[in-house]
């Protein structure tokens, strides 16, 4: 009994020490995982690695060893989707976008012109950048029509939040898919499709809320009205075609779902021929260099740049890159330290016997995680390495022992990482600093979005599994 149960204090302590270091000490968040990890590692019972050397060094060496097997999964591809996020802002891109959104919908319905658009625009850039990205046009929006504010500032939120947790190549949703050998197309697919009820669910939540809240725009840093207006006012003619803006977004996904569909039926055994050339076009890495290459060619023929001076446009959004995925692989260390701990594996002894709906079980523990010490991501990562021993018993390849596909584990993880942020997240501050709003206004809309989407989402994954849950794997 004693064996069984020490996995969870092992648990327990080192989520402690997480919340501890990052809300207590401050310390940076890399640093925090990497310590969490370590103390995983000392208190769990043997590990594996090489058995001459002593427990202590076995659990440090194995944290780096697990570090280095996040990061070749997903390094390459978060620093290519900051390429493509910051070409699509330097070139006018996703303003072209949103634009073309609006004209669609009309200046009547621009809150969900802006919500539409920004389920496109949020794939491939992180949130920080994104809500940084479109928070003027908010901002001139509502300053034009003189209402809205609320309602803007959350449709850009209702949306990306969605694709930041369920959506490659953002680097939870990229590391949950590897960790739960899920096929990535076929959870982008999935994601894409099934993100859009919590979506709306949150954005009707946006409309209720904005009914009941009247809050101006405010300045903030120094920037002035008029800075806000010429965000809208400026000339279309400057901007991309509306094709070229979209296309690095729409082709990778393309690229990597038509590799996964046709892997789904036959692969090489039905498409001799083609299937080699779109597995390769398709892989997540490839799909990416493609997406980025046709990013920067949209960069350099609207404002006439060079490939230097591109290339000096790189640095900032690559640094940031790379400290997301100091942070993101250090999340996948500590969640993988957990797994060696046997964590999941005491969760799934002591549920046996017992009837436990682990989708629901999934979605708990990722809240939990999320809600104690602030990232999605490190909930995502850490709750999928949980899940694994679960999910497949026999280790390896081996078969789901869900009533359900995995994919609805996938999805519980991912909405329950979203779960009521509040002032231990950093996306939390992001917002309320940026756009003006006061910690209560922030608390007000802002953390009521974020629940709305966890629990909604909740609801569908649990409704999925029970009507279709495409059982085995």
């Amino acid at each position: 009994m004693n064996a069984t149960y020490w996995p969870f204090v092992v648990l327990l302590v080192s989520v402690g020490v997480v919340v501890l270091l990052i809300t207590v000490v401050r310390l940076h968040a890399f640093l925090a995982l990497i310590l969490a990890a370590v103390t995983a590692g000392l208190l769990a019972g043997p590990l594996p690695g090489e058995p001459e050397k002593s427990h202590a060094i076995q659990a440090v060496e194995l944290t780096t060893a697990e570090f280095g097997a996040t990061a070749g999964k997903i390094a390459v591809v978060i620093a290519l989707a900051s390429v493509i996020g910051m070409c699509l802002m330097e070139s006018g891109a996703a303003d072209k976008v949103v634009r073309r959104f609006l004209a669609v919908f009309g200046e009547k319905h621009a809150g969900f012109a802006l919500f539409a658009s920004s389920y496109v625009l949020s794939i491939p850039i992180f949130f920080d950048t994104f809500f940084m990205l479109l928070l003027p046009v908010a901002q001139a929006l509502s300053l034009r029509l003189r209402r809205d504010y609320v309602l803007f500032l959350m449709a850009i939120c209702c949306s990306s939040l969605v694709t930041h947790i369920l959506v490659a190549p953002h680097p939870g949703p990229l590391a949950m898919a590897e960790t739960l050998k899920l096929d990535l197309g076929l959870t982008i697919v999935v994601g894409l499709v099934v993100g859009t009820i919590p979506a709306l669910c949150a954005w009707m939540a946006a409309r209720w809320l904005n009914r009941r809240m009247t809050v101006p725009v405010r300045q903030t840093s120094g920037v002035s009205a008029s800075g806000f207006e010429q965000v809208v006012t400026a000339d279309e003619r400057a901007l991309p075609g509306f094709l070229p803006s979209i296309l690095p977004v729409l082709l990778p996904i393309g690229l990597i779902s038509a590799a996964s569909f046709m892997a789904a039926f036959g692969g090489a055994k039905r498409f001799p021929i083609l299937y080699p050339y779109v597995e390769f076009i398709g892989n997540r890495n490839i799909a990416l260099i493609v997406g980025a290459v046709i990013a920067m060619w949209v960069l350099a023929r609207q404002k006439d740049y060079s490939v230097g001076k591109i290339g000096s446009l790189l640095g900032p959004p690559l640094q940031t890159a790379g400290t997301i995925i100091l942070i993101t692989c250090a999340g996948g260390a500590f969640g993988l330290m957990l797994k060696n701990a046997g964590v999941g594996e005491a969760v799934r002894v002591v549920a046996a016997g017992r009837e436990v709906n682990f989708v629901l079980l999934a979605w708990l523990v990722s809240s939990v995680i999320r809600i104690a010490q602030g990232s999605a991501t490190v909930a995502m990562l850490a709750t999928s390495a949980m899940m694994v021993p679960i999910i497949y018993p026999q280790g390896g390849e081996g078969v789901s022992s869900l009533s359900c596909h995995p994919i609805y584990v996938f999805l519980s993880i991912g909405f329950g990482a979203i779960n009521f942020s509040w002032m231990n997240d950093s996306g939390f501050w992001v917002v309320s600093k940026l756009s003006g709003l006061t910690e209560r206004e922030t608390l007000q809309s802002w953390t009521v979005i974020t629940t709305v989407i966890s629990v909604s989402g909740l609801l569908v994954a649990l409704l999925g599994a029970a009507v279709l849950p495409c059982a085995g794997h």
